[in-house]
């Protein structure tokens, strides 16, 4: 009998002692739970002799943080004894999967795969899975969202074999699924830590004619068109575009209905809070004729800063029935703050030239009323020295 193992009788032997349970095949998936995640390795419980152990790559995230902890359960995939090793992985393809051997397996247990997005064909594309083996992926099943076709050519993503027919020649896979699954864990994480009036980064996701929707990594949301700016929007395609990355404020969040909402607004610098140092009662200003209303105009100062002339003051002394009398949406005019009230956000305006003609005449009837007093002054002052003379003559 030799005195010692060879290296393949050695992992036979570790492979028939994992432990009271069934052996282990390659191949085979088994549920186990992450007990400790250190350097480069995930260890696992399978509840056998041993602890498995899978590469931490596996579990990174795009943004470099890792998707699972301590604790969570996963689905693994038996690859056998490396280097004295229990090694497991939980998608086919990774670093050290076995191939196409392991593709009717992950269909019957659930497990990713990892494949190359082809070409397109007509409804979806084609998906190149390990062992070259062809799989089929619908266009509503490549993400959440639908885009651009030409843009999935080329990568590797994992999928989800949901169809597995005719010996293999026949597969379906989905991207959608994993990544739904993926959105499903993020929303229970921000359903435990967000919050109202936190300032959260999202992507633009889709522009409509009342706001644009935002995902912020696990839910999807809106900014209403009322919330994207300071000032009117009329198209939330003049602000924003959609993959755009923005930062917004949580204005709503009711996770029974599904239904959250955001702003762009507000996480921003509000212009209000200094429009006391810019704007003055009394001052002269050049705006831009916002909206039409019937009782008036609204001029906007700046982006976010608008003030009223109200109808009685646009006619230039006549009385007119509409606003578009007098003024155009998109015309420029010198304006003067008449009145400031911060608390109520709004400013009271008038137009200059209507202001300056009143000042104008103000001051003629003061200048005036000036020299006609002294003009009367100056005339019982006469009156007055006469009588005196006519006193001293008597």
């Amino acid at each position: 009998m030799s005195d010692f193992i060879e290296e393949e009788d050695f992992a036979t032997l570790l492979e028939a002692n994992l432990g009271g349970a069934e052996k282990l095949n390659k191949g085979q998936s088994v549920d186990a739970m992450v007990v400790k995640i250190s350097g480069d390795w995930v260890f696992i419980d399978t509840g056998r002799k041993g602890e498995g152990v899978l590469s931490r790559e596996e579990f990174l995230k795009e943004d470099g943080t890792i998707s699972i902890a301590e604790g969570d359960t996963i689905r693994a995939i038996y690859l056998g004894q490396v280097d004295g090793e229990t090694r497991f992985t939980t998608r086919i393809g990774a670093k050290g999967g076995q191939g196409s051997a392991q593709i009717e397996e992950a269909w019957r247990s659930a497990i990713p795969v990892e494949g190359s997005v082809e070409k397109e064909l007509k409804g979806g594309f084609e998906v190149r899975l390990p062992g070259a083996v062809r799989a089929f992926c619908p266009f509503s099943q490549i993400d959440l969202y639908r885009g651009d076709a030409a843009g999935y050519i080329g990568r590797r993503c994992d999928f989800r074999v949901i169809q597995y027919s005719e010996d293999g020649r026949n597969i379906v896979v989905s991207r959608r699924i994993i990544l739904e699954e993926e959105a499903q864990q993020q929303k229970e994480l921000l359903r435990e830590s967000l919050a109202v009036g936190m300032v959260v980064t999202g992507t633009i996701r889709s522009l409509l004619p009342f706001g644009a929707f935002i995902n912020i990594g696990g839910i999807d949301g809106l900014i209403p068109i009322s919330e994207l700016a300071w000032n009117r929007v009329t198209d939330p395609a003049e602000i924003l575009s959609v993959g755009q990355v923005v930062q917004v404020t949580v204005k709503k969040l009711d996770w029974e209905n599904n239904k959250f909402s955001f702003s762009l607004r507000d996480a921003g610098t509000d212009p209000w809070q200094t429009v006391g140092e810019r704007y003055q009662e009394g001052s002269f200003h050049v705006g831009t004729v916002a909206r039409l209303v019937p009782f008036g105009a609204f001029v906007t100062l700046e982006p976010g800063i608008d003030g009223l002339i109200h109808i009685s003051k646009l006619g230039a002394g006549k009385r007119i029935a509409h606003p578009k009398e007098a003024v155009r949406e998109g015309e420029k005019l010198e304006v003067k703050i008449e009145s400031i009230d911060l608390a109520a956000r709004k400013i009271s305006l008038a137009l200059a030239t209507v202001s300056r003609a009143a000042e104008e005449a103000t001051q003629s009837v003061d200048e005036f009323r000036q020299l006609a007093a002294k003009t009367e002054k100056t005339s019982f002052g006469s009156f007055g020295d006469l009588l005196k003379k006519a006193g001293k003559s008597k």
